[in-house]
């Protein structure tokens, strides 16, 4: 235990610089300017790539921001300004768009690139906490991010001012991506490893049963041989299809179960006789989600896969859509 930790203390200031970021971010709303629409239209009409930089704190928040645009369908990467005074300059073109962090609007990196910025072409868009400032007087567009004061004690560390900073780049990120018509289709391709990405992408053909692990039986097929069958597959049901493959039935361990509360000896009745006809089935090239609502809107834990002409290629099992993670 540190000699001079102070809980109660501790408690206190967490309180105190969660409201006075809070209230920094707030103050934001107030301050946005046709600017803000300026800026998200160059962004909008880049043809090239959004570039973005800043140094020291700034620069960590331009990184997460230039990821944030990459993720939400802007090509966007992250250049140091240090870095670009020294060679790096060279990956942006006239087609592009550059956005500057910096605070106090006067780091000396950034103002260093920023007449070769102009002179190539390229847009410029800066986010500083000082409108008067050169980076913002240069800029093509400028958005405000003033804060009253910092979270820190002392008044400097940036705390408030990158919090504020990061909030603009955020809001400018889901502008555009409103702009372009961004949607959950969009966001999955470029983020196939999460769990969004795997429910939008995987197709059933990526998580059936194929070959072997199919049961199938034909309409003529003895019931007592159809009931091995389900067993060696472990599905807990079997299709059952016509001579040309198409899936015309399905007879489950339920109907088994259903079956057997009348007396008879139904090992030699034909399947045909006791299948359910018409059964539900789903495309090899549908979405591992559609199966999924196939399956829940009538209450059934297998699915048969069919290919565009009815044949049967595959089978489902609700395990096998858990597996996959697409539930």
């Amino acid at each position: 235990m540190i000699a001079n930790f102070d809980a109660e203390r501790a408690l206190k200031l967490a309180r105190h610089t969660l409201k006075i970021e809070a209230d920094a971010v707030s103050a934001l709303a107030d301050r946005l300017t046709p600017a803000f629409t300026k800026a998200v239209q160059m962004i909008l009409g880049c043809t090239g790539r959004v570039v973005v930089s800043g140094i020291g704190k700034s620069g960590h928040i331009g990184r997460k921001v230039a990821a944030t645009l990459a993720s939400t369908g802007t090509p966007s990467f992250f250049v140091h300004p240090a870095e670009a005074s020294h060679g790096d300059l060279g990956m942006i073109t006239r087609d592009d768009v550059l956005i500057a962090f910096s605070n106090s609007g006067e780091t000396a990196e950034l103002l260093s690139i920023v007449p070769i910025v102009k002179r190539i072409g390229a847009g410029l868009i800066s986010v500083t906490g000082n409108p008067e400032s050169n980076l913002a007087k240069l800029s093509d567009a400028h958005l405000d991010g003033a804060v009253a004061q910092e979270a820190c004690p002392l008044n400097l560390a940036p705390t408030a001012s990158t919090t504020a900073a990061l909030a603009l780049g955020d809001a400018l990120a889901v502008a555009v991506l409103d702009a372009r018509g961004f949607g959950e289709e969009d966001f999955a391709r470029s983020h196939p490893g999460g769990a969004l990405g795997r429910k939008l992408l995987t197709h059933v053909r990526d998580v059936m049963r194929t070959g072997n692990g199919v049961p199938e039986v034909r309409e003529n097929t003895p019931l007592a041989q159809a009931l091995m069958e389900i067993t060696r597959k472990g599905l807990a049901m079997t299709a059952v299809v016509d001579p040309d493959g198409h899936a015309i039935g399905v007879f489950t361990d339920g109907d088994l179960r259903r079956l057997l509360e009348t007396p008879r000896d139904w090992r030699t009745v034909p399947i045909g006789e006791v299948m359910h006809r018409n059964p539900h089935v789903v495309n090899q090239d549908h979405l591992a989600v559609e199966a999924v609502q196939i399956m829940e809107a009538n209450r059934i834990n297998q699915l048969l896969v069919v290919d565009g002409d009815g044949k049967l290629v595959g089978a489902l099992h609700i395990h096998d859509l858990t597996r996959a993670k697409v539930i």
